[in-house]
């Protein structure tokens, strides 16, 4: 096991949630929408919320995934830990879309906490949201017409 991941859970960053399972499909339709709400507020000039909403698309798919194998997280950051250490270090994601959830993290903070933010950085948040959740779709067995 990860040793970031042991410590997550150590420090009751990460806990077992037996009821994730039952929240799986619940979370990825929350991830669709909060895409769907970065692309129109992306259209309408609004980077720093666009890349907020598409960071939080990111977030829940992520959520889907850690809630899949029964755990929930009490850290953004350690949520990050257990999506590589599930399925990056499992071989059932690319690590680059680790790191792209990470990109989009501080990105999100950035426009959050310190009004830090870009069309640029809100176009690649957004793109690898969309490729984000489409591969946590796919790991889920969730088809599109879910």
């Amino acid at each position: 096991m990860n040793q970031e991941f042991k410590q997550c859970i150590e420090n009751k960053k990460i806990t077992h949630f037996a009821s994730g399972k039952k929240l799986v499909n619940k979370e990825i339709s929350v991830a669709q929408s909060d895409l769907a709400d970065a692309k129109a507020g992306y259209e309408n000039e609004r980077y720093k919320w666009s890349t907020i909403q598409a960071y939080y698309a990111m977030f829940h798919a992520t959520r889907a995934l850690v809630y899949s194998k029964g755990y929930r997280e009490k850290s953004h950051y350690c949520l990050a830990i257990a999506l590589r250490a599930l399925f990056v270090d499992e071989g059932k994601m690319d690590a680059q879309l680790a790191r792209d959830f990470l990109n989009a993290m501080n990105l999100r903070e950035a426009a959050d906490y310190s009004a830090e933010f870009s069309q640029s950085g809100a176009k690649a948040v957004i793109a690898s949201a969309e490729k984000f959740i489409q591969k946590a779709k796919d790991i889920l067995g969730i088809n599109e017409s879910s």
